[in-house]
């Protein structure tokens, strides 16, 4: 049904869409269920363009997270610390990209400045120790793999170019230090990302039409926190106990 509705939407492809990438912008996430999401893409196309690339408009995403061995960037979100810090490795399964080494800033003012380089000589992060230093108060022999991630998304562009939504599907998690797996079936994670100068809004009143609440949601948290018990995970309890009411 997703996929159906998808097809009937006006399309944008890759190369256009860059001029929308909001590499630092002010990001809103929202969680919600399939069911809503097939309502929530057929308002939405009367404004918005759905991305395309190799005839895909869902395209299969993957992700690596790194961590120091004592998991400070998880724990820095755990204590509600503002200015935080993702590293990680993101390939576009689905398109002609190279996959990116991507280090994820947010600021205590909700910011988020997203820097990035292309891994065209492979997942070797050892090759990138310079552009971690530079970017980051990490060194690259700091940093493990500690979860991976798959997950599905369809990217949507206001008209205007003012607004960019992403909205992840499938979402599936593989911790490397626990082994354990685990699926969130039907669980919909969408992000809203802009620039912050652009006040109209096309998304804001459907989201509020259907009742779909915000909610801060991070895949590397939650995945953590859902794939060891070992963890702490206080801060997150309302995102968990959400996840359950959505028949997670």
């Amino acid at each position: 049904m997703i996929e159906d509705t998808l097809m009937k939407m006006d399309g944008i492809s890759l190369e256009e869409m860059s001029a929308v990438k909001l590499m630092n912008r002010i990001d809103t996430k929202f969680i919600t269920t399939e069911t809503v999401l097939d309502a929530l893409l057929r308002k939405a196309s009367e404004h918005f363009l759905v991305q395309e690339s190799n005839g895909i408009r869902n395209a299969n995403y993957y992700t690596r997270y790194y961590d120091t061995e004592d998991v400070r960037m998880y724990y820095d979100h755990q204590r509600g610390k503002k200015s935080r810090r993702k590293i990680r490795i993101r390939e576009y399964v689905d398109s002609d990209l190279q996959p990116f080494l991507e280090i994820k800033d947010k600021n205590n003012k909700g910011r988020t400045k997203k820097r990035r380089v292309s891994m065209d000589t492979g997942l070797i992060l050892n090759d990138f120790a310079e552009f971690i230093s530079r970017h980051s108060e990490f060194f690259v022999n700091d940093l493990d793999s500690k979860i991976e991630n798959r997950f599905r998304r369809i990217t949507l562009v206001n008209k205007e170019k003012t607004e960019r939504i992403t909205i992840d599907t499938s979402i599936e998690f593989h911790n490397f230090v626990t082994d354990r797996e685990i699926i969130l079936p039907g669980i919909v994670i969408i992000e809203w990302k802009r620039d912050g100068l652009s006040m109209k809004s096309h998304l804001k009143p459907l989201l509020r039409e259907l009742k779909i609440r915000e909610s801060g949601f991070s895949k590397y948290v939650v995945g953590m926190a859902l794939t060891d018990d070992e963890l702490p995970h206080n801060k997150i309890k309302p995102r968990l106990r959400m996840l359950e009411k959505l028949n997670y």
